[in-house]
């Protein structure tokens, strides 16, 4: 998908945030409108015949389309390069509509293993008994991807950095593999990509040969933890059937949300180069530090794909994953949850991409339920501390977390 050019070059992705693809005069309020509204009124039953004809412009009922909403997918879908995009009340109702909009009983997927905890469960637990076959590949081996597809493959899918080791998936690797494959086949095989940890602002799926990208919105586009929301981007075609089979889900965005979406996007790129600084510098910080076994972040050189960050992205991303020692009689996840208990300005809280500083242990978070043989898979570990670093003083939070870990 190629960027949208304007009379003076391509936009920057701030100009795209706030302004979409409104650069004209037009009288009108500066701030978007909330159209906190569940059915619309028709001028005349004309209006009513002409949705019943397909018209995509009559607006009907929220659940199907609402103009706050619509401004915001078209603002996203200019961001990330896409030529379309469906919000979502939350970042799973976007993934698991995206997904069965082109995959029925019968179908396969391939998918890489480290994930979010709440998709790898749905993955495991949910699609099998819909007839649905998973099945997963390591992304130091993506060459098997071509060994796995069959007929009846639909869709790769990847998460790039992953959580919470930020592990690192090659994008374009896995699109020409999936392309070969897709020669062999004769039919089309989607590589959708969740971009919620490095976001537009670190990576651009779309320019490495991913078809699909998927993201929580919820997290550094909203950037303020005071929304839930998700996003599909993706063709004109592949959306439209998205949201026709969101209108049967009911995933719907609500406009509110839509609305303090729009307006954390004016700040979003500002917000999301300070917080990569941070996690940077803090990161650095925390790398020799002696009750901490180690540090990762793809920003660093010790970091296992560091290489492959430097190729791939455009900035590094505001997650830090730490793995603290046990000490003084404590197991790792104790040393881990101390030093939570004892941080003053990072929150102790289970999210991230905010503008204030959070963290999280996976094994009481994000990847609760899993086994022993499965965390392993994940490359996670009792004493993982996840850090979602914000926007404070970075010397602030480099001196918090070394007396939090003091006491570990």
């Amino acid at each position: 998908m190629k960027k949208k050019k304007q009379s003076g070059g391509i936009l920057s992705l701030s100009t795209r945030a706030i302004h979409g693809n409104k650069l004209y005069a037009y009288k009108g309020p500066v701030a978007t409108p909330i159209y906190q509204t569940s059915t619309y009124r028709f001028e005349t039953s004309d209006d009513a015949v002409r949705y019943a004809k397909g018209d995509p412009s009559v607006y009907v009922y929220t659940r199907y389309h609402n103009p706050t909403v619509h401004d915001v997918e078209e603002k996203i879908a200019l961001m990330d390069h896409g030529e379309a995009a469906a919000l979502f009340s939350s970042g799973m109702a976007a993934i698991t509509t995206a997904i069965l909009a082109f995959t029925k009983p019968g179908n396969e997927i391939i998918s890489t293993a480290a994930l979010y905890g709440g998709t790898y469960r749905w993955f495991r637990d949910e699609l099998p008994q819909s007839g649905i076959t998973v099945k997963f590949v390591h992304p130091d081996h993506l060459d098997q991807i071509e060994r796995l597809v069959t007929a009846k493959t639909t869709i790769v899918y990847v998460e790039t950095p992953t959580n919470p080791t930020l592990d690192l998936v090659d994008i374009a690797e896995v699109a020409k593999r999936v392309r070969n494959a897709e020669r062999k086949s004769g039919r089309k095989i989607f590589v959708m990509v969740d971009n919620t940890f490095a976001s537009i602002v670190n990576q651009d799926p779309f320019a490495l040969g991913a078809d699909v990208i998927v993201e929580s919105a919820t997290k550094y586009l909203g950037g303020h933890s005071d929304i839930i929301a998700g996003l599909v981007v993706g063709t004109s075609d592949f959306v439209k059937r998205v949201k026709g089979l969101a209108k049967h889900h009911g995933g719907c965005a609500d406009p509110f949300a839509a609305y303090l979406l729009t307006r954390s996007l004016k700040t979003f790129e500002l917000r999301v180069r300070k917080q990569n600084g941070n996690a940077l510098a803090l990161a650095r910080a925390l790398e020799n530090h002696k009750k901490v076994n180690r540090v990762l972040h793809p920003g660093l050189p010790s970091f296992p794909k560091h290489q492959l960050a430097r190729k791939q992205m455009s900035g590094y991303g505001g997650m830090v994953t730490i793995e603290v020692k046990p000490s003084k009689g404590r197991s790792a996840v104790e040393a881990a949850a101390r030093v939570c208990d004892n941080l003053k300005i990072a929150v102790n809280a289970m999210s991230l991409g905010g503008v204030e500083t959070l963290v999280s242990i996976p094994v009481y978070s994000s990847h609760i339920f899993m086994s022993d043989t499965e965390l392993l898979q994940h490359g996670v570990t009792p004493g993982m501390i996840r850090i979602s670093v914000g926007i404070e003083g970075i010397e602030d939070l480099i001196a918090d977390f070394e007396q939090a870990l003091a006491l570990a």
